[in-house]
């Protein structure tokens, strides 16, 4: 059976993106709240494992600075816990994994990124939760490195791309049919 050492924690650390998201209807767009709602999400699923909260920021990936990925990437390597979900944005999620992959001090730590192309809260359907579940199991069995778990797939940071027309994650070495 597959499962986390006695009390191994799963660290968080949140970026805002869609997935911390609400819709302002006078931009007509998603834009990340003031604070993020995944430590209420995932305090309501009732997990077997602990769990650690960092809020980093709260942007749309696409206005992450420098020193947003840099503090990203002390915060990660300070972090006692070896399991890490970062919750970020789409645009850019594939840059900052291979950010994480070239920069972190530490290579003892499973690192999954994850988010959603629709807000978690506020919007049915969403693959907000979908995708947290998902890399919550991942984070749990995944070898020790850095991926993107979007779309119920995982991917290593030299592989991951966003397909804008598809609205999907997928690996720059699939084949298409």
């Amino acid at each position: 059976m597959i499962s986390l050492e006695k009390n191994e924690t799963i660290h968080f650390f949140m970026t805002g993106g869609t997935i911390d998201s609400v819709y302002d209807g006078i931009r007509d767009t998603a834009v990340p709240r003031s604070h993020s709602i995944i430590p209420s999400y995932i305090g309501n699923l009732r997990l077997y494992t602990k769990t650690l909260f960092t809020e980093i920021c709260m942007k749309d990936s696409r206005a992450l600075s420098k020193d947003d990925m840099k503090k990203l990437c002390r915060e990660v390597d300070k972090s006692p816990a070896k399991k890490i979900i970062i919750t970020h944005g789409t645009y850019t999620m594939p840059d900052t994994a291979r950010f994480l992959e070239a920069n972190l001090k530490t290579k003892d730590k499973t690192i999954v990124l994850t988010g959603s192309m629709i807000p978690l809260e506020g919007f049915s359907p969403s693959d907000a939760g979908f995708n947290l579940g998902y890399s919550l199991s991942q984070v749990q069995i995944l070898p020790k490195g850095v991926y993107v778990c979007m779309n119920g797939k995982s991917f290593s940071p030299k592989e991951v791309l966003k397909v804008l027309q598809e609205g999907r994650f997928d690996s720059i070495f699939s084949k298409k049919n």
